[in-house]
């Protein structure tokens, strides 16, 4: 009865959130501040005549934003759930350990330095990325190092990368155009050159996640139960580690430090459908995507005709959630 009740489960969550990308993705098409809506959207994939300024607005402005936001939200919640998984740590995601707050502070340094070079924004966020991920690794390989304490080191590490950005840009305030909204995550004034590069990295990335799925259910089961079964247990933490920092790294080159994506939603989806990470990492990028587009929707149509960046949002949202897990995980003595 209960295998049959968690593949009913399984069956109802993979509706759910496939049918919230759809209309998510769909409604972020003919919502916005301006006055083109439904009709010139439904024109445009008809093939319908459609005036200049209607078509432009759709494929230069939204298309670019809603494409940037499914990429951002797949991307950071599966790199949440890897690192989840990988450290075996429910408090840790991307801007928690600082991951992301690493490859801003590359992608800045990279911008000061070789402006207008867009193709190297990715591969700097994923090494900034990767050095913080390293770090963090070391640490929670260290004596006595509880979930906690890596947290904090995280933090700590945020907020050295942070010290550093601000520099850059108060030496180079032209280092980066947009560095506010850099700075809290957000998708205004994304265009299709900015994801030109990363994307080709994002989608690899998560197609690799969900093949060696598997290997963190194996890992999940110890280290040495997984040594047993001849899975060389150091060098996978380390392979699925520098994984999550790509995917965090090409996400912050174009979105910004979005934050608490990769910490709400694999919690979201491990409540709703358990640990198997062959159902949770493909579940957790579906829904990633669909939560930021739905987020970004709502952060730029709520306060019309004025805008908030959608990692305001996100922070009104992940914080009161960090908190919960923190508390939480007191009361269990897991930190």
């Amino acid at each position: 009865m209960k295998p049959l009740r968690a593949r009913r489960t399984k069956a109802i969550a993979i509706t759910a959130t496939v049918t919230f990308l759809v209309l998510a993705t769909v409604v972020a098409f003919f919502v916005g501040s301006s006055s083109v809506g439904l009709p010139e959207f439904w024109a445009l994939i008809t093939g319908h005549p459609l005036s200049d300024s209607a078509k432009s607005i759709l494929l230069n402005v939204r298309l670019p934003r809603v494409l940037a936001a499914l990429l951002a939200g797949a991307a950071l919640a599966m790199a949440g759930a890897l690192i989840q998984a990988v450290l075996d740590n429910p408090l840790a995601c991307p801007n928690i350990i600082g991951i992301n707050a690493g490859a801003g502070f590359a992608v800045l340094l990279v911008s000061a330095f070789v402006p207008g070079l867009f193709a190297l924004q990715p591969l700097a966020a994923f090494a900034g990325a990767l050095v913080t991920a390293v770090i963090i690794f070391f640490i929670s390989l260290g004596m006595g190092a509880s979930r906690l304490t890596v947290v904090l080191a995280g933090i700590a590490l945020s907020s050295i990368f942070a010290a550093g950005m601000n520099t850059i840009l108060i030496v180079n305030p032209d280092a980066y155009i947009g560095a506010s909204r850099f700075l809290v995550g957000g998708l205004s004034g994304v265009l299709m050159t900015n994801l030109i590069w990363p994307a080709p990295y994002i989608i690899i990335g998560l197609v690799v996640a969900v093949l060696v799925a598997n290997k963190l259910n194996i890992m999940s089961l110890g280290d040495a139960t997984a040594h047993s079964l001849g899975m060389n247990v150091g060098r996978w933490r380390m392979s699925l580690l520098g994984l999550a920092a790509l995917l965090a790294g090409c996400a912050v080159s174009f979105a910004g430090l979005l934050g608490f994506v990769g910490l709400i939603v694999p919690h979201l989806i491990r409540f709703l459908v358990g640990h198997d990470n062959r159902v949770v990492l493909p579940l957790s990028a579906t829904f990633g995507a669909a939560f930021v587009v739905f987020c970004d929707l709502l952060a730029r149509t709520a306060f019309a005709p004025y805008e908030i960046p959608v990692g305001i949002l996100m922070a009104f949202i992940g914080g009161p959630f960090f908190v919960y897990l923190i508390i939480k995980n007191r009361k269990h003595g897991d930190a």
